[in-house]
């Protein structure tokens, strides 16, 4: 097996999905998040996944058991911790989310990112 560089951007995903954040129980705090995901490579072990994500507005629960890297292709969003700190992020801005972050993810205008995620359970 060769083993080749990705262009996240521009090559062809390894799968796509779509989901309606609201119908996953008690996550979504206000809005209709709708996301779209397209994954680009994900690991043998599966605990590595590599892909873009887009939301529409909304705010949620941020997941758990996970670190993430993300760059902000396009649009305007926020991660608040559990203590009120808020930071927010636009097109062009690159951030980490380490594993034990409590707080939620807000999108204020439609927010595409390319991220890597590494499973940690």
């Amino acid at each position: 097996m060769q083993t080749h560089v990705i262009d996240i951007a521009n090559d062809t995903p390894q799968s796509t999905g779509q989901r309606r954040l609201a119908d996953l129980p008690d996550r979504v705090v206000s809005g209709d998040p709708h996301h779209d995901t397209e994954i680009q490579f994900t690991s043998p072990d599966g605990k590595l996944t590599v892909g873009t994500w887009t939301s529409t507005p909304g705010k949620w629960h941020a997941f758990t058991d996970k670190d993430e890297y993300c760059y902000i292709v396009s649009g305007h969003c926020a991660l608040i911790h559990e203590d009120g700190t808020r930071r927010e992020f636009r097109e062009g801005a690159s951030f980490f989310i380490p594993d034990g972050f409590v707080g939620f993810w807000e999108v204020i205008e439609t927010t595409t990112k390319h991220f890597v995620i590494r499973d940690t359970k």
